[in-house]
């Protein structure tokens, strides 16, 4: 067996007892007496601030208050409503940042009413129980295409069932779930649980699957246009930015969301391999993401490199202070300017940086040791179908309105977006909306 300290890339370097100890859930879900006592805390605000910062507008005072009346079901009811992926919401969305942090307990005391975890233990029981809460409406003869089964074309496809179109999703992927399946920590998505909402979600009938299925490769957006009588995109963003440093194509060198895949799709988590010595480059979700899988893997030095300042991280704080409490390294101002090695990395040659009315390297570089160098600075959109564009992605109006009749967009894709699970799933639900009302005009 491999250890932390075995040199280069290796599986195994922890034994599987640890590996399942370090992979358990981030935060255990809350027993019911827990929750109850966490619900009381609620202040059950009217114009509550905590409903303004989410996304998707969830009456969060509401289900609080059906949460400490003993009835969980009826609050993931509430949830549901406004966000059908609320299970996963719960679990993933930054709430530090947003209802957390507008909830008036934060402000008067510095601890807010965990309302991730109350909204978890709300849609687990519900989830828990047989049966789909919601029922297919009566059908209106119209057929809509939905592209990526991620959270944002999952949420289009299940509002539009809803109201009795016939669905059809289309992904790239041998499964559904986009970024939930293959993009999130496994630490924070325990026990299969991406695949057993979407499981779950489908149970409202009306929406069939298609897989293998890439826009711009064997699907093409006329063929769709022609075929139904709308079309929502939520294709994410695929590619991949490149460093742009000399030997940056050196074995060693890959994409942190592909690891992440990787991990996420892997059974046997000691036969995945890591590097002693991992660089992760970027500062966002992703980059914490895989340098704190790689620590959890085994890994005996894991540092994320930004070539920004700390509070320009589009990670959130607590992301960060999670990174550290793993012993992941964060080194804030530097940026990547060579990959060393003889065909596979040893090294990574950082130049530091100011951001003096705009970022600029000093000259100055200082260089690490690596042996496993993954590249998380960002995404790009792989195909634009025609479409117009807003910056590097799909321009939208209104509703996700693209600028080609009958062809919507929503989450990642999408012009306007933060990149998040619980936004893209509220501009999928407003599409579907926004589709509706246009496929009925006149019925």
């Amino acid at each position: 067996m491999s250890s932390p300290m075995t040199p280069g890339i290796a599986a195994g370097r922890l034994p599987a007892d640890t590996l399942a100890e370090n992979f358990d859930d981030l935060h255990a879900p809350y027993a019911p007496h827990e929750a109850a006592v966490a619900a009381d805390r609620c202040y059950f605000c009217h114009d509550a601030p905590c409903v303004t910062a989410c996304p998707t507008g969830i009456d969060i005072p509401l289900f609080i208050r059906q949460i400490s009346t003993g009835t969980p079901e009826a609050a993931a009811k509430t949830i549901f409503d406004s966000n059908i992926l609320g299970g996963m919401c719960a679990r993933v969305c930054p709430t530090e940042d947003l209802c957390e942090q507008a909830c008036v307990r934060e402000l008067a005391e510095g601890k807010p009413v965990e309302i991730g975890r109350l909204q978890r233990h709300a849609t687990d029981a519900l989830m828990a129980r047989q049966g789909h809460p919601y029922e297919r409406g009566p059908s209106t003869g119209k057929s809509v295409a939905v592209v990526g089964a991620g959270p944002a074309g999952l949420a289009c496809a299940h509002r539009l069932a809803m109201h009795g179109h016939d669905v059809k999703i289309y992904d790239a992927a041998d499964k559904p779930g986009g970024l939930n399946e293959f993009g999130i920590a496994a630490y924070k998505t325990t026990d299969d649980f991406a695949a057993r909402e979407v499981e779950w979600l489908l149970g409202i009938g009306g929406i069939t699957m298609k897989y293998g299925e890439r826009l711009g490769d064997n699907l093409s957006l006329d063929s769709l246009v022609d075929a139904y009588d709308a079309v929502f995109l939520g294709v994410g963003l695929g590619g991949v930015n490149a460093l742009r440093a000399e030997g940056e194509d050196k074995t060693g060198v890959r994409d942190a969301v592909d690891f992440i895949a990787e991990l996420r799709q892997t059974s046997d988590l000691s036969t995945l391999p890591v590097g002693r010595d991992v660089v992760v480059i970027g500062g966002g979700m992703t980059a914490v993401d895989a340098a704190v899988q790689s620590k959890l893997l085994g890994a005996q030095n894991v540092t994320i490199a930004y070539r920004r300042g700390r509070d320009a991280m589009s990670a959130s704080r607590y992301e960060q202070d999670l990174a550290a409490s793993k012993g992941v390294n964060l080194m804030f101002n530097v940026q990547p300017v060579a990959v060393h090695g003889n065909g596979a990395v040893r090294e990574i040659e950082l130049e530091y940086t100011v951001d003096d009315g705009g970022l600029k390297g000093t000259g100055e570089t200082v260089r690490l040791k690596a042996d496993q160098v993954f590249k998380a600075i960002g995404q790009t959109l792989e195909t634009v179908a025609g479409l117009d564009l807003d910056g590097r992605k799909i321009a939208i109006t209104d509703a996700g309105r693209t600028s080609r009749d009958g062809v919507w967009a929503g989450g990642d894709c999408a012009s306007g977006g933060d990149d998040l699970t619980v936004t893209a799933v509220a501009e999928g639900r407003d599409a579907a909306e926004d589709i509706h009302a246009t496929l009925m005009e006149g019925a």
